[in-house]
Protein backbone atom coordinates (compact mmCIF):
# COMPACT_ATOMS: atom_id res chain seq x y z
CA UNK A 1 0.00 0.00 0.00
CA UNK A 2 0.95 3.64 -0.36
CA UNK A 3 1.78 4.17 3.29
CA UNK A 4 4.17 1.21 3.29
CA UNK A 5 6.07 2.73 0.37
CA UNK A 6 6.27 6.06 2.21
CA UNK A 7 8.02 4.35 5.11
CA UNK A 8 10.56 2.81 2.71
CA UNK A 9 11.24 6.08 0.92
CA UNK A 10 11.91 7.94 4.14
CA UNK A 11 14.66 5.77 5.02
CA UNK A 12 -0.13 7.34 2.62
CA UNK A 13 -33.95 8.34 1.78
CA UNK A 14 -34.17 12.04 0.57
CA UNK A 15 -33.85 13.28 4.11
CA UNK A 16 -30.85 11.04 4.55
CA UNK A 17 -29.30 12.40 1.34
CA UNK A 18 -29.79 15.97 2.49
CA UNK A 19 -28.35 15.13 5.88
CA UNK A 20 -25.35 13.48 4.28
CA UNK A 21 -24.79 16.48 2.04
CA UNK A 22 -24.77 18.75 5.08
CA UNK A 23 -22.62 16.52 7.29
CA UNK A 24 -19.92 18.63 8.90
CA UNK A 25 -21.57 21.86 7.81
CA UNK A 26 -21.30 23.37 11.28
CA UNK A 27 -18.81 26.07 12.15
CA UNK A 28 -15.30 25.12 11.12
CA UNK A 29 -16.36 21.91 9.40
CA UNK A 30 -16.29 20.99 5.73
CA UNK A 31 -19.51 19.75 4.05
CA UNK A 32 -19.19 16.31 2.48
CA UNK A 33 -19.93 17.64 -1.01
CA UNK A 34 -16.99 20.03 -0.82
CA UNK A 35 -14.76 17.41 0.80
CA UNK A 36 -15.38 15.01 -2.11
CA UNK A 37 -13.67 17.57 -4.34
CA UNK A 38 -11.06 18.98 -1.96
CA UNK A 39 -9.69 15.64 -0.74
CA UNK A 40 -8.51 14.32 -4.14
CA UNK A 41 -7.26 17.78 -5.18
CA UNK A 42 -5.06 18.04 -2.09
CA UNK A 43 -3.79 14.49 -2.63
CA UNK A 44 -2.86 15.43 -6.20
CA UNK A 45 -1.12 18.55 -4.88
CA UNK A 46 0.91 16.39 -2.53
CA UNK A 47 2.02 14.19 -5.42
CA UNK A 48 2.95 17.15 -7.61
CA UNK A 49 4.88 18.90 -4.82
CA UNK A 50 6.75 15.69 -4.14
CA UNK A 51 7.72 15.28 -7.80
CA UNK A 52 8.86 18.90 -8.07
CA UNK A 53 10.91 18.64 -4.89
CA UNK A 54 12.63 15.50 -6.12
CA UNK A 55 13.23 17.07 -9.54
CA UNK A 56 15.02 20.07 -8.06
CA UNK A 57 16.94 17.94 -5.55
CA UNK A 58 15.33 19.55 -2.50
CA UNK A 59 13.00 16.93 -1.10
CA UNK A 60 13.56 16.04 2.51
CA UNK A 61 14.14 18.06 4.53
CA UNK A 62 13.26 21.42 3.06
CA UNK A 63 10.44 23.56 1.76
CA UNK A 64 9.14 21.07 -0.80
CA UNK A 65 9.02 18.30 1.81
CA UNK A 66 7.04 20.51 4.18
CA UNK A 67 4.65 21.77 1.48
CA UNK A 68 4.04 18.25 0.18
CA UNK A 69 3.30 16.81 3.61
CA UNK A 70 1.09 19.71 4.64
CA UNK A 71 -0.98 19.04 1.52
CA UNK A 72 -0.97 15.35 2.37
CA UNK A 73 -2.15 16.03 5.91
CA UNK A 74 -4.89 18.37 4.70
CA UNK A 75 -5.96 15.86 2.08
CA UNK A 76 -6.36 13.06 4.60
CA UNK A 77 -8.31 15.32 6.96
CA UNK A 78 -10.61 16.29 4.09
CA UNK A 79 -11.69 12.65 3.83
CA UNK A 80 -13.02 12.67 7.40
CA UNK A 81 -16.31 14.38 6.41
CA UNK A 82 -16.42 12.08 3.37
CA UNK A 83 -16.51 9.01 5.60
CA UNK A 84 -18.94 10.61 8.03
CA UNK A 85 -21.26 11.77 5.25
CA UNK A 86 -21.26 8.71 3.01
CA UNK A 87 -21.93 6.31 5.85
CA UNK A 88 -25.40 7.83 6.22
CA UNK A 89 -26.29 6.96 2.66
CA UNK A 90 -26.19 3.24 3.42
CA UNK A 91 -29.32 3.55 5.55
CA UNK A 92 -30.37 4.21 9.13
CA UNK A 93 -31.44 0.73 10.17
CA UNK A 94 -30.40 -2.90 10.25
CA UNK A 95 -27.55 -4.49 8.36
CA UNK A 96 -27.15 -1.61 5.92
CA UNK A 97 -26.39 0.79 8.72
CA UNK A 98 -24.02 -1.67 10.41
CA UNK A 99 -22.11 -2.24 7.17
CA UNK A 100 -21.89 1.49 6.47
CA UNK A 101 -20.71 2.23 10.00
CA UNK A 102 -18.09 -0.53 9.86
CA UNK A 103 -16.66 0.69 6.55
CA UNK A 104 -16.66 4.33 7.64
CA UNK A 105 -15.04 3.66 10.99
CA UNK A 106 -12.37 1.49 9.39
CA UNK A 107 -11.56 4.42 7.12
CA UNK A 108 -11.52 6.88 10.01
CA UNK A 109 -9.20 4.70 12.08
CA UNK A 110 -6.90 4.41 9.08
CA UNK A 111 -7.09 8.18 8.58
CA UNK A 112 -5.99 8.74 12.17
CA UNK A 113 -2.95 6.56 11.59
CA UNK A 114 -2.08 8.38 8.36
CA UNK A 115 -2.45 11.74 10.13
CA UNK A 116 0.00 10.54 12.78
CA UNK A 117 2.36 9.51 10.00
CA UNK A 118 2.10 12.93 8.33
CA UNK A 119 2.76 14.70 11.63
CA UNK A 120 5.89 12.60 12.15
CA UNK A 121 7.01 13.42 8.61
CA UNK A 122 6.51 17.13 9.13
CA UNK A 123 8.26 17.11 12.49
CA UNK A 124 11.23 15.23 11.06
CA UNK A 125 11.47 17.74 8.23
CA UNK A 126 11.37 20.72 10.57
CA UNK A 127 13.94 19.51 13.11
CA UNK A 128 16.41 17.72 10.82
CA UNK A 129 19.34 19.55 9.29
CA UNK A 130 19.84 17.13 6.39
CA UNK A 131 18.72 13.82 4.91
CA UNK A 132 21.03 11.82 7.14
CA UNK A 133 19.65 13.40 10.32
CA UNK A 134 16.08 12.89 9.09
CA UNK A 135 16.79 9.24 8.31
CA UNK A 136 18.21 8.75 11.80
CA UNK A 137 15.10 10.31 13.33
CA UNK A 138 12.85 8.00 11.32
CA UNK A 139 14.93 5.03 12.44
CA UNK A 140 14.45 6.02 16.09
CA UNK A 141 10.70 6.60 15.74
CA UNK A 142 10.06 3.47 13.71
CA UNK A 143 12.17 1.46 16.14
CA UNK A 144 9.68 2.06 18.95
CA UNK A 145 7.67 -1.16 19.43
CA UNK A 146 4.28 -0.98 17.74
CA UNK A 147 4.93 2.17 15.73
CA UNK A 148 5.49 0.45 12.38
CA UNK A 149 2.19 -1.52 12.28
CA UNK A 150 0.16 1.24 13.93
CA UNK A 151 1.44 4.20 11.94
CA UNK A 152 3.13 2.91 8.80
CA UNK A 153 2.21 -0.55 7.56
CA UNK A 154 -1.02 -2.11 8.88
CA UNK A 155 -3.49 0.39 10.35
CA UNK A 156 -3.03 3.07 7.63
CA UNK A 157 -4.23 0.52 5.07
CA UNK A 158 -7.67 0.80 6.67
CA UNK A 159 -8.00 4.28 5.19
CA UNK A 160 -7.97 2.92 1.65
CA UNK A 161 -9.80 -0.31 2.46
CA UNK A 162 -12.51 1.60 4.32
CA UNK A 163 -13.03 4.00 1.42
CA UNK A 164 -13.16 1.12 -1.07
CA UNK A 165 -15.58 -0.86 1.11
CA UNK A 166 -17.84 2.16 1.60
CA UNK A 167 -18.16 3.06 -2.08
CA UNK A 168 -18.60 -0.61 -3.00
CA UNK A 169 -21.44 -0.92 -0.49
CA UNK A 170 -23.08 2.24 -1.79
CA UNK A 171 -22.68 1.09 -5.40
CA UNK A 172 -25.06 -1.74 -4.49
CA UNK A 173 -27.39 0.12 -2.14
CA UNK A 174 -27.51 3.61 -3.63
CA UNK A 175 -27.16 3.25 -7.38
CA UNK A 176 -28.85 6.62 -7.80
CA UNK A 177 -25.82 8.29 -6.20
CA UNK A 178 -22.86 5.91 -6.58
CA UNK A 179 -22.15 4.43 -9.98
CA UNK A 180 -21.15 0.80 -10.48
CA UNK A 181 -17.70 1.83 -11.75
CA UNK A 182 -16.92 4.02 -8.74
CA UNK A 183 -15.27 1.21 -6.72
CA UNK A 184 -13.21 0.25 -9.77
CA UNK A 185 -11.78 3.77 -10.03
CA UNK A 186 -11.11 3.94 -6.29
CA UNK A 187 -9.29 0.61 -6.51
CA UNK A 188 -7.34 1.77 -9.58
CA UNK A 189 -6.27 4.94 -7.77
CA UNK A 190 -5.20 3.02 -4.68
CA UNK A 191 -3.22 0.49 -6.71
CA UNK A 192 -1.52 3.24 -8.72
CA UNK A 193 -0.33 4.96 -5.53
CA UNK A 194 0.77 1.64 -4.05
CA UNK A 195 2.81 0.74 -7.13
CA UNK A 196 4.80 3.98 -7.04
CA UNK A 197 4.58 7.25 -5.17
CA UNK A 198 5.42 8.92 -8.47
CA UNK A 199 1.89 7.91 -9.53
CA UNK A 200 0.25 9.84 -6.69
CA UNK A 201 -1.22 12.47 -9.06
CA UNK A 202 -2.61 9.70 -11.27
CA UNK A 203 -4.15 7.97 -8.27
CA UNK A 204 -5.67 11.23 -7.07
CA UNK A 205 -7.22 11.83 -10.49
CA UNK A 206 -8.80 8.36 -10.29
CA UNK A 207 -10.25 9.22 -6.87
CA UNK A 208 -11.60 12.52 -8.18
CA UNK A 209 -13.19 10.82 -11.18
CA UNK A 210 -14.79 8.29 -8.84
CA UNK A 211 -16.09 10.75 -6.23
CA UNK A 212 -17.16 13.80 -8.23
CA UNK A 213 -20.29 12.10 -9.63
CA UNK A 214 -21.26 11.32 -6.02
CA UNK A 215 -20.88 15.01 -5.24
CA UNK A 216 -23.12 15.97 -8.14
CA UNK A 217 -25.70 13.41 -6.99
CA UNK A 218 -25.75 14.86 -3.49
CA UNK A 219 -26.09 18.43 -4.73
CA UNK A 220 -28.82 17.36 -7.15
Amino acid sequence: MTTMRMATERQGGTADEAGAGRTGSGAGRMPVGKALLVGPVLMAGYGVARLVGRAVGDYGPGAWWSVAHLLFLAGVLAFVPVFLGLRRLAGERGGRRAAGEAAAWAGLIGAAAVVAQAVIDLTAGFVSADKEAMSEMFDRVQGVPGVMPLVYTVVPMLFWLGLLALVTLLAFLRRDLVRAWTPILVLAGTVAMAVSLDLLPVGAVCLAAALLPVRRGLSG
